[in-house]
């Protein structure tokens, strides 16, 4: 089940071998159902030699969540190249970010799950790392207003809530592709961009979706009778 042990195995790659193993037994069975035992035999290490390496399984689970983090955060950053169109930054972006999450089902497990529920300390980690693929998409969006017209009107706010809106409609979009046979990286990424592009794109060239019943924009707390009546505006 493990790998064949080296005596002369530098630290720095037997330390990456045994974070492997750990991000595999935590991203399969979860943070408290896994074991230090199982994760050392998966590494081909002993269990002291984890210890001595990583101190703890709660200091190893976090160095989990940390590198998968970081390489999470650079597949993203790396697919994107700057001078591109920005719907092409926003799709290679998209691609990236859903290829490594199929091909690193367990790191994206670790991070989307089993670190939001096991503890402040643990969620504060991967929540560094949203903020950063959030301030990320943010750029893209404020990329693309520039190319719609010379002097975008979008507010801070607003360019801010739809790179919050992105980043977690690209997060619940992976956890299904990944628990769904057949999805691929490149369906999920063409997926959100249809989903969200025509949207951005009509918002970049002043053309916002808004209620036609002006009762309900006026106070959508007070009843009224029957549903508003929505459409796009052009």
């Amino acid at each position: 089940m493990g790998v064949v042990k080296s005596k002369r195995m530098p630290r720095a790659v037997r330390e990456q071998q045994m974070l492997d193993a750990a991000v595999e037994i935590f991203g399969q069975r979860g943070y408290m159902a896994a074991s230090m035992d199982e994760i050392a035999e998966l590494a081909g290490v002993s269990k002291p030699l984890v210890y001595l390496y990583l101190n703890s399984k709660e200091d190893l689970f976090t160095a989990c969540i940390r590198r998968e983090a970081a390489t999470l955060t650079e597949a993203v950053r790396m697919g994107v190249r700057t001078d591109l169109p920005a719907d092409r930054q926003l799709w290679d972006g998209l691609l990236a970010f859903f290829t490594h999450t199929a091909q690193n089902p367990h790191g994206w497990s670790v991070l989307h799950l089993q670190a939001r529920i096991h503890g402040e300390a643990f969620a504060a980690e991967v929540t560094a790392m949203r903020e950063e693929i959030v301030a990320f998409v943010t750029e893209l969006i404020v990329v693309a207003a520039r190319e719609a017209h010379r002097d975008p009107d979008l507010p801070e706010r607003e360019v801010a809530g739809l790179a919050e809106a992105l980043v977690g409609a690209a997060e619940s979009l992976a956890a299904w592709a990944n628990a769904t046979p057949g999805v691929t990286a490149k369906q999920s990424a063409a997926t959100l961009m249809n989903f969200a592009w025509a949207g951005l794109g009509n918002l970049m060239h002043g053309r916002p979706w808004t209620l036609k019943d002006t009762a309900a924009l006026k106070d959508t707390t007070e009843p009224h009778d029957g549903p508003p009546t929505a459409s796009l505006t052009t």
